[in-house]
């Protein structure tokens, strides 16, 4: 994990102590990215002589940086992703494009209140793309940060995401902590 990453993700942090914040943004991220992806799957193209939509290669970018932020996080988000593809594949295949865009919308609507109700009534703070704006790609690998760490996986993660505003534990990180966590 690169020290741009760490540094993004400590200040991210700041903006989503809450777990039911924390809970809002899964269903938020995850809505959002879906909602995204159905109307590009609509849109077909042809890369190199192979068929595919415009979904994936406008996805390739951001999952590309995420892959060279943490590669292990960059995995999975992909991973998710493809699952996620598939499922907006599935959904164009079998509904008109009425339809796609009748489910788009209201799923935006969705995601975007999973988000302003995570920080309005649990945080109580503006989100962090308004302070700054390249929070918004940070979502997805905080979210999946708090997955590898709710497993077990990263315990250099939990250092950074499991530390209140003055760099204590919190209860989670003291009840279920082994040994010390490293410092980087």
């Amino acid at each position: 994990m690169n020290a741009f990453f760490k540094r993004q993700l400590a200040d991210y942090v700041e903006y989503h102590r809450n777990p039911w914040n924390g809970a809002m943004h899964v269903l938020g991220i995850l809505t959002l990215f879906f909602a995204a992806i159905l109307p590009l799957n609509l849109v077909p193209v042809q890369v190199l002589g192979v068929q595919t939509t415009l979904a994936p290669i406008l996805a390739l970018p951001v999952l590309i940086y995420w892959l060279l932020l943490d590669v292990a996080l960059g995995a999975a988000i992909l991973g998710f992703a493809v699952a996620l593809f598939a499922a907006a594949t599935f959904v164009v295949h079998h509904a008109s494009t009425a339809m796609v865009w009748s489910i788009t919308l209201p799923l935006i609507a969705v995601g975007i209140a999973f988000q302003v109700i995570g920080h309005r009534v649990f945080e109580q703070r503006q989100p962090a793309l308004v302070d700054n704006p390249s929070h918004f790609l940070l979502g997805p690998m905080f979210v999946t940060a708090k997955l590898f760490i709710a497993l077990g996986l990263r315990r250099d993660l939990a250092a950074i995401i499991q530390t209140d505003p003055q760099n204590q534990p919190s209860s989670f990180t003291e009840e279920h902590q082994v040994g010390p966590l490293p410092r980087s």
